[in-house]
């Protein structure tokens, strides 16, 4: 460090200062003034003097080979200089002071008044190409706000690009412009927002088409001679039994026979007039299926009851499944959600010991967006959706445990904000067609059909995943639309009498927190920040010292773009 007092700058600095600049340079007044007293007043004001230190208040950045012209707030007397081989000082006059820089560093200058007061203090910063950094970023990105730092040999870049993509592009023009030897720091950030929210919509369709016609026969032997019976199909057609007496009068029929009487009690019908004989006529019961329209036939034939079902039954099926996730992650991040629940799994273990596994099922979705330039979105992305199946259940340890249907995608594409794109689809088509017959019987022709069933089935399934991100950023508590808005528990006289299941109209406007009044403040309907005192008016600083903070991006405003729930301006 040296003391540059004016006496020992050269002639010429000496020239321009003239008359300006007193005598005796070389000491201080404080030190003149503790002169003229007494030694030991003189002693004791030194000893009692705190020492003051002064850290300077400015930075002052200054490019290689240039200069600045710096005015000051007061004359000054000396000039001081940290390293002159990094920037030096020529005095113009006792106002203003030229400072160039030599070498790429950083070093402190400091100027005092006549009384002792320092009337500049900055730090200079020495870059190679400084001044040139700031305009080639303006040229090559007009739309950004990017300020260029050089410091000991770094270059700090600071401020607001539109995009992600154009962090990357300003480290490779400046690190082009200065050379690989000056390492370039970037701590730039975007003016798009980085929230991304994913929505996943899943669409399934499932038909089911189902024909069956079955042919039940049974018979029954009437005759004395041989007995032959038949019967074919998946299910008893009915019964054939005798006739039901029950409700015919019991009357004397000995005299039918010759007896004496009183000897032979037998049913009797008054429709016919005749008597009943045990074990006489045929009375035939049909049986229903299930499921299916049931035509019966039945009547003697060759001696035999015959009693035939024939089964035809047609059953058409369709279910409809939407099921929309919806999700919000920062980029870079993953998110992920389940909207379901776990089921225990029995799992043996040593010993005799049983342990339990949960498995997750229901709604899930996993992703992980990355936005790039011009607000494109790349996404990993994995949705699923899954169901209990307990028509494939398995039994262990006594206990039952249904199986799991699942719909599952994993895969990673790009895409803007707004569009989408479908990730996976399926569309499944089977037929099921079986026969069942007797042997030999369901062969012949024509009437092999009343020995023979069949049964078609056809299931067709349809499933289409469809993705759509969206930038995002959050938006005022009263913008958000809740499923619970505008709900009230009723009261009784609204739930007994009136027979409501809300307490208000739907639609109606939900609770929000309030701000609390303090007291003896006026009500107000925001939150206004409090007063602050102003502050002292700075020291006169001089020209083009610290830069001012980068102003944000304005953010173009698309109407009618797609929202989410979420506002895109």
């Amino acid at each position: 460090m040296a003391l540059r007092p004016f006496l020992a700058a050269p002639l010429a600095t000496l020239a321009l200062i003239g008359s300006a600049l007193p005598a005796p340079l070389l000491a201080a007044p404080q030190t003149r003034r503790a002169a003229r007293l007494p030694a030991g007043r003189a002693q004791a004001a030194v000893a009692d003097a705190a020492p003051t230190v002064t850290s300077p208040t400015s930075i002052l950045e200054v490019a290689t080979g240039r200069g600045r012209l710096v005015t000051l707030s007061a004359p000054m007397t000396d000039v001081f200089v940290a390293d002159d081989t990094i920037a030096d000082v020529q005095v113009r006059s006792p106002t203003q002071i030229y400072i160039f820089g030599k070498k790429t560093g950083e070093t402190t200058i400091s100027a005092t008044a006549k009384n002792g007061r320092t009337v500049f203090s900055t730090i200079v910063r020495i870059g190679t190409n400084f001044d040139s950094i700031g305009q080639m970023l303006k040229v090559a990105m007009p739309e950004a706000n990017i300020t260029a730092t050089t410091m000991n040999g770094v270059v700090l870049l600071t401020g607001t690009v539109s995009s992600p993509d154009d962090v990357n592009q300003a480290e490779q023009l400046v690190t082009a412009f200065v050379g690989k030897d000056v390492r370039v720091l970037t701590r730039l950030k975007t003016a798009v927002p980085l929230q991304v929210n994913l929505q996943v919509r899943f669409a399934e369709v499932s038909r089911s088409f189902l024909k069956e016609i079955g042919v039940n026969n049974i018979t029954r032997d009437t005759s004395n001679g041989f007995k032959f019976g038949l019967s074919s199909g998946t299910r008893t057609p009915g019964t054939i039994d005798y006739a039901s007496t029950a409700g015919y009068p019991s009357l004397d029929a000995s005299s039918q026979f010759g007896l004496p009487a009183g000897t032979l009690m037998l049913p009797f019908n008054p429709s016919t007039g005749k008597f009943i004989y045990p074990n006489t006529g045929t009375e035939f019961g049909f049986t229903k299926g299930a499921a299916n329209t049931t035509l019966g036939l039945a009547g003697h034939l060759l001696g035999l009851d015959v009693l035939s079902a024939l089964d035809l039954g047609e059953r058409i099926g369709q279910v409809t499944t939407l099921t929309n996730p919806n999700v919000t992650a920062l980029s870079g991040q993953t998110g992920s959600m389940l909207a379901g629940g776990e089921i225990p799994i029995p799992l043996a273990g040593g010993l005799g010991t049983v342990s339990i596994e949960y498995k997750q099922y229901g709604v899930s979705l996993s992703y992980t967006p990355t936005v790039l330039s011009d607000g494109r979105i790349s996404l990993h992305v994995k949705p699923e959706v899954s169901q209990l199946d307990y028509s494939n259940a398995i039994i262990t340890g006594g206990t039952r445990v249904p199986g799991l249907t699942t719909r599952r995608a994993e895969t990673t594409v790009e895409l803007g904000s707004g569009q989408s794109f479908m990730i996976a689809g399926l569309m499944t088509n089977s037929h099921n067609n079986t026969i069942e017959k007797t042997p030999g019987a369901g062969d012949l022709p024509v009437i092999g059909a009343l020995f023979r069933s069949n049964g078609f089935q056809r299931n067709e399934t349809e499933l289409v995943v469809v993705i759509t991100p969206y930038l995002v950023k959050p938006v005022n508590d009263g913008d958000i639309k809740l499923p619970t808005d505008g709900y009230k528990t009723p009261d009784d006289f609204e739930r007994v009498l009136l027979g409501q299941l809300n307490g208000v109209k739907a639609g109606g406007e939900r609770p929000k927190p309030t701000m609390v009044t303090p007291a003896g403040a006026a009500p107000t309907l925001g939150v206004t920040a409090p007063a602050e005192t102003p502050a002292a008016p700075p020291a006169q600083q001089p020209q083009a010292v610290a830069p001012q903070p980068p102003a944000p991006i304005a953010q173009s405003k698309k109407k009618g773009a797609p929202a989410p729930g979420f506002s895109l301006n």
